[in-house]
């Protein structure tokens, strides 16, 4: 009778050593499957891609022979011209050109993993007018890039999480 005793306490030991085995593993892939998930910042190379990006964008603003891209057009609003197929302002092309562009590829929101983002575009330390975007809410948290530019123009964003 004690061997019958001894044998069933063995095998409730290895079950035990199963099911807290099988539960370690389970606990493993619910932790894995929930860091997987949606991504909760955005990286400051993706900024830096971003900007890299949008400055070799064709805009509708004509320069004698080609359409200017935009890190052109910020050297010409820079210098205050006109674009020469519509007599626009190079300024408001390029305000217009690059928040359409922002809006569509950065979408802020409370639910969102980007709550917010600013692109500022500054000339001699000073920013050149209507080149100056904020969007969503500005929190503490943030990725950012700059490009420096000839002329001494910088191009800075960020996009807060």
């Amino acid at each position: 009778m004690l061997n019958k005793k001894k044998k069933a306490q063995e095998e409730m030991v290895g079950f035990a050593l199963i099911i807290i085995i099988v539960a370690v593993i389970l606990l493993f892939f619910i932790n894995f499957y929930i860091r997987s998930g949606e991504k909760e910042s955005v990286e400051s190379y993706e900024a830096d891609s971003f900007i890299q990006a949008f400055l070799h964008y064709t805009t509708e603003c004509e320069d004698y022979l080609e359409y200017l891209s935009i890190q052109k057009l910020i050297f010409e609003c820079n210098d205050d011209a006109l674009c020469l197929n519509d007599d626009k302002e190079a300024c408001d092309i390029l305000n217009s050109t690059l928040k359409n562009i922002v809006d569509k590829t950065w979408k802020v929101g409370e639910d969102m993993p980007v709550k917010g983002y600013e692109l500022k575009i500054t000339a001699n330390e000073e920013e050149i007018p209507f080149i100056s975007f904020m969007g969503g809410n500005i929190t503490g948290n943030y990725r950012g890039a700059v490009q420096l530019l000839p002329e001494s123009i910088d191009v800075s964003f960020r996009a807060y999480y």
